[in-house]
């Protein structure tokens, strides 16, 4: 801020260049502000045979064989 006046570059008011735009003052946020995240509960899910385990935090679900077949799984 050149004057510490809150004025953002050049004057040209707060809040500039922040990624405001035209979403109403929401800014960006966590996938363009779509959907939250997933959390930390749920299961992951094998799509071929439908072996369901407990999803594992800090792990993607998409990053697990399915401990049957070897497919990936997925988030459920």
């Amino acid at each position: 801020m050149p004057g510490g006046d809150g004025t953002g570059p050049f004057g040209q008011g707060a809040k500039t260049g922040r990624g405001l735009g035209n979403r109403g003052g929401k800014g960006m946020g966590r996938m363009n502000g779509n959907r939250p995240g997933a959390g930390i509960g749920g299961n992951c899910v094998c799509p071929s045979c439908g072996k369901t385990i407990s999803h594992i935090q800090g792990t993607p679900c998409y990053s697990i064989k399915c401990p049957d077949c070897g497919v990936k799984m997925i988030r459920q």
